[in-house]
């Protein structure tokens, strides 16, 4: 395996200033800065503490670290991966094949391929019954009330399927299915960084969960970021100093798509602690752009699930279980990063509505809406109910702590809504 070194990133003067460059704020909120990632551990700087709470300890007591551990001055930071055809092989998704086979053919539905007959033939309109408006004058203008004998139909409400375009919506998914596996990072894409585990990119997705709480953020917006870390970390080997900048990079830049008011980036700066400064997060923006080829858009799990629980006529409680459970997703990239994102919103679908205590939590019409059967499922379901029943146990609990609130329903708390106590289909 043959690698092209980046070192554009070794700001080695920045090192020394940005502490005086970047003064303290007063009145600022105090941040969740991500401090220094080692392999198991994440170790908060003093003065980037949340308020304790029951479930957390107080992270003030922690002492504040200087250098980031494993950091060389003059280390190179990244480097290309240029994948051979066996590794491409072995990498391969386990799922590729089966969601081949489980695609549905597209058919256009009669409602594109015809029209609704408004008006009569010519050759029939003599037989109907014409009023003049006025017979005194021979006028053209005439009523037709043919029309006026048939029932009358309720107007369409157009305003609330303008975004929903039903027309289309056959031919918008099957677009989606397509461009979910174009932007897919490699499965097993962790084990060939030489420098950084999969542990801690749980803990750099754990911190940015509490950074989209902290910002008010979409889920669409980490879901995004996410992905972008992934693909990212596909391509570039990354030393440990810089995965923090990776990460508010591309959140940043997430938010820059899908937010209507972005953070500014000198808030990402901030949230580093003042590890990183403006231009450096600006600079892996750039990096990021160009290994991303400029394509930030892919279908994420979060727009498939939400997409599925809408035409499931799922209520407020399921929803949150599945976006809780596709949130748990995310953390585990050696488990979850091998299923398509339409397969895991589907199975999130399938386990939320089960654990719900829905009879039959998936019905034909869900098979045709997805074109997933629940044998497609099972696999995913099994990995999904252990992250799930498993949770609480995680060192990472940002997501679990997040939808112990009540406008998520309290679904993380086990005590009010424990999961079912076997998976049974």
């Amino acid at each position: 395996m043959s690698t092209f070194v980046f070192d554009a990133f070794q700001d080695s003067e920045n090192q020394t200033s940005r502490r005086v460059k970047n003064a303290p704020r007063n009145n600022a909120p105090k941040r969740a800065a991500l401090g220094v990632i080692t392999n198991q551990v994440r170790v908060q700087p003093f003065r980037a503490a949340k308020a304790s709470t029951d479930t957390f300890q107080d992270e003030n007591a922690y002492p504040r670290q200087g250098k980031t551990f494993g950091q060389k001055e003059n280390a190179q930071s990244f480097s290309i991966f240029v994948d051979d055809q066996k590794t491409l092989q072995e990498l391969k998704p386990v799922s590729a094949n089966l969601v081949a086979n489980a695609e549905p053919k597209v058919q256009l539905t009669d409602a594109v391929t015809t029209l609704n007959r408004l008006h009569d033939p010519l050759s029939t309109a003599a037989n109907n019954s014409l009023i003049c408006i006025d017979d005194s004058i021979d006028s053209p203008m005439v009523l037709d009330i043919s029309h006026d004998v048939a029932e009358e139909k309720k107007p369409l409400n157009r305003e609330a399927i303008i975004t929903t375009v039903p027309e289309y919506a056959e031919e918008i998914y099957t677009h989606l299915r397509e461009a979910e596996l174009k932007n897919r990072p490699k499965a097993g894409y962790m084990k060939k960084q030489q420098d950084i585990t999969s542990s801690m990119r749980c803990i750099l997705v754990d911190w940015l969960v509490e950074v989209s709480e902290e910002y008010n953020l979409h889920r669409e917006t980490l879901f995004l970021a996410i992905n972008y870390i992934d693909r990212f970390l596909s391509t570039m080997a990354v030393q440990r100093g810089k995965l923090q900048l990776v990460g508010a990079a591309s959140m940043f830049l997430a938010s820059k798509y899908e937010e209507i008011y972005p953070p500014d980036v000198g808030e990402f700066a901030y949230i580093t602690d003042d590890t990183y400064t403006k231009k450096q997060v600006l600079r892996m923006e750039h990096l990021i752009l160009k290994v991303l080829k400029f394509d930030i858009s892919p279908p994420t799990t979060n727009w498939f699930c939400d997409h599925f629980l809408k035409q499931a006529g799922c209520d407020d409680k399921t929803k949150s279980l599945a976006m809780l459970l596709i949130e748990l997703s995310l953390i585990d990239c050696e488990t979850f990063l091998k299923y398509n994102p339409s397969l895991l919103a589907a199975a999130a679908t399938c386990l939320a509505r089960y654990s719900m205590g829905d009879e039959q939590p998936w019905t034909p019409s869900m098979v045709k809406l997805t074109g997933y059967q629940l044998c497609h499922l099972v696999e995913c379901l099994q990995d999904l109910y252990h992250a799930y029943c498993n949770a609480p146990k995680n060192p990472q609990q940002a997501v679990m702590e997040k939808y112990k609130h009540t406008k998520h329903h309290e679904v993380s708390n086990f005590s009010k809504y424990p999961p079912p106590a076997q998976l049974s289909l």
